[in-house]
């Protein structure tokens, strides 16, 4: 019923787990912990009878809340609470691994249930059930289906979750290896906890460290982070004097560089890969295949803003297209959109993906080309341009605008 993480394998543990097994096994850092495996989800939803379906429910949402209304089941609570005394019942992190994420052809970046600062077998384990359900989740369905994927069986729909020991970052960020030997190594990077950068709440320093070893940086105006507090996350300012310091030095991005090259080998193709920094040593958090390239110019060239004749990004996702702007700032306004329209928002976290069904265009005021948004948006060849400042003010509802996610600019009609 448990897995250490250690003997995680991708066709019982899924992909994510699988991945961060094979980097244990290489000598990697990578927290330690353990997974619930495929089975034990499978046998949780077993009395649900999914398998009536042949593809996705009628109602998502009765089979999501079905999952989370299940009993857990006292043997799996018993398994759990063993195997969190061997890890000395630290605070953990609840991650999914679906049977299809992390994959070379889909990294359903954000789409399921992750949960940070959990302590004790009861909420692990309601953790455990939430990450289960949440392959129903709008958001969730909504990719699949963007995918082209949601006509599977539902035995094909599996859920492991992995359980680590939780961090408490100074700082983290997200890097792409390239791919090819003399191509350039991406990254980003922000204060605190990984969710501010993957969830697009924070516009991160960008590094891109070359085949030779140079290091191109710019530094972004990094205005929250999220830490642990006990057993909650809160989200606080940061304080001026560290709103525009680098979040890493040079070194360190030559050194996240060549771990980088590293798990690359291990895996034979370019990575996307997740880190922190908990005093002082660099750790794995995830790895997977780049499922879309990055547009080739989304180096750092300088600090987003207004031209004379645009507003001025980072380009998250190559390609052009001309729409109707639409001010979205929340879960509130996602009725408004209509097929075609390009969504113009503060930042858009994973929960938004079914707008991404619909809209031709995305265009963010923070957020960085690595974050789940992003790079969804890439593998459904959306242009987006990311962290362009007040652009939800400087841009008007209703109004024709063009979006180039190759270059980084916003254009309106009249401009």
């Amino acid at each position: 019923m448990i897995v250490p993480l250690a003997q995680a394998a991708a066709d019982t543990c899924g992909g994510k787990a699988g991945a961060l097994g094979a980097l244990l096994r290489a000598g990697l850092p990578v927290p330690d912990g353990f997974v619930v495996p495929f089975a034990a989800h499978l046998a949780a939803v077993r009395d649900l009878d999914l398998g009536r379906f042949a593809g996705e429910p009628d109602d998502p949402e009765a089979t999501r809340q079905a999952i989370e209304a299940l009993p857990v089941h006292a043997a799996l609570l018993g398994a759990l609470e063993r195997a969190l005394r061997e890890l000395g019942d630290p605070p953990v992190a609840v991650r999914s691994s679906a049977a299809d994420e992390d994959t070379g052809l889909a990294s359903a970046a954000g789409q399921h249930e992750s949960f940070l600062a959990v302590h004790g077998a009861g909420e692990v384990a309601e953790a455990v059930r939430a990450c289960w359900a949440s392959l129903f989740s709008p958001r969730a369905v909504g990719y699949r289906g963007a995918s082209g994927r949601d006509g599977r069986p539902f035995g094909d729909l599996a859920m492991a979750v992995i359980v680590q020991r939780h961090l408490d970052a100074e700082a983290s960020g997200v890097m792409f290896t390239p791919a090819d030997p003399n191509g350039a190594t991406e990254i980003e990077a922000s204060w605190g906890l990984g969710p501010s950068i993957v969830g697009g709440t924070v516009t991160p320093d960008a590094y891109r460290v070359a085949e030779d070893g140079s290091v191109t940086r710019t530094i972004a105006d990094k205005r929250t982070r999220l830490d642990r507090r006990g057993r909650r996350l809160v989200t606080r300012d940061v304080s001026t004097l560290a709103r525009r310091r680098p979040t890493i030095d040079d070194a360190t991005a030559t050194q996240l560089a060549k771990l980088g090259e590293e798990i690359a080998a291990v895996f034979g193709g370019p990575q996307d890969i997740e880190w922190a920094i908990a005093d002082g040593r660099t750790w794995v958090l995830q790895a997977r295949p780049v499922t879309a390239a990055l547009p080739p110019s989304a180096s750092p060239v300088g600090v987003p803003g207004t031209s004379a004749a645009a507003l001025t990004g980072t380009p998250g996702s190559r390609g052009t297209v001309t729409g109707t702007a639409r001010i979205v700032r929340g879960p509130g306004d996602f009725a408004r959109v209509r097929p075609g329209d390009i969504l113009v928002c503060p930042f858009t976290d994973p929960a938004w993906t079914p707008l991404l069904r619909i809209a031709a265009g995305v265009v963010t005021e923070t957020g960085g080309v690595l974050s789940h948004a992003a790079i969804v948006a890439r593998e459904h060849a959306i242009p987006a341009v990311l962290g362009v400042p007040n652009a939800t003010d400087r841009l008007h509802d209703g109004t024709v605008i063009t979006v180039d996610g190759t270059t980084g600019t916003v254009t309106a009609a009249n401009a």
